[in-house]
């Protein structure tokens, strides 16, 4: 029979600085499928919709901000 000993140790997860956060935003009108593509100022994104607007008139967008994080062992 083996035996183990288990040992439970608590983590946390926060922003990672140094990741820097991407931002990017997508057109959602019915059949337009366009995209700003990953940028790394939101007014970068922001910026592309307002464009996007003027050439197409599309108006609705989905924004995603994305960034990185670091799991340390809280000791």
């Amino acid at each position: 029979m083996t035996r183990a000993v288990l040992r439970y140790v608590r983590h946390t997860i926060r922003h990672e600085p140094l990741g820097g956060i991407t931002f990017e935003s997508f057109c959602v009108t019915p059949g337009c499928g366009e995209d700003s593509g990953p940028q790394e100022a939101q007014e970068q994104a922001q910026d592309w919709c307002l464009r996007h607007t003027g050439r197409t008139g599309h108006a609705l967008f989905r924004r995603i901000a994305t960034d990185h994080a670091r799991v340390t062992r809280e000791e």
